[in-house]
């Protein structure tokens, strides 16, 4: 394969964070979790609730978007992700690919972990 036929995929490397990234978004909004804590069960009250409709998304969501993260991380050991580009250009897509999905991870979980404690 040439240089040029392999520059022609500018998502190869980054799928599992793009589509992996916008189902997450679609649970999200599917699942529509409270986001402030006037909106919580247990508003003016004692103890934990769950910012989810089902309290079991408490523990799956984060497990999803750990699952996510483990995606990604595994794409940017494929050698198609690398193919067609250099050394630094593949660390840095990678590196950015692996940060944002962490980063967007943790946000994400933590906010909704915290709103109703």
């Amino acid at each position: 394969m040439d240089h040029d036929q392999a520059r022609s995929k500018p998502l190869a490397g980054l799928w599992a964070c793009v589509v992996g990234g916008l189902l997450l978004a679609a649970l999200l909004l599917y699942l529509d979790p409270v986001s402030t804590q006037q909106d919580c069960p247990n508003y003016g009250g004692n103890g934990n609730a769950s910012a989810y409709p089902s309290p079991v998304w408490d523990l799956l969501f984060p497990l999803l978007t750990l699952l996510w993260v483990a995606c990604v991380i595994a794409e940017q050991c494929l050698a198609e992700t690398w193919q067609g580009r250099s050394r630094l250009e593949g660390a840095v897509r990678a590196c950015v690919a692996v940060f944002v999905s962490m980063s967007t991870a943790f946000v994400t979980v933590v906010s909704f972990a915290v709103v109703c404690r």
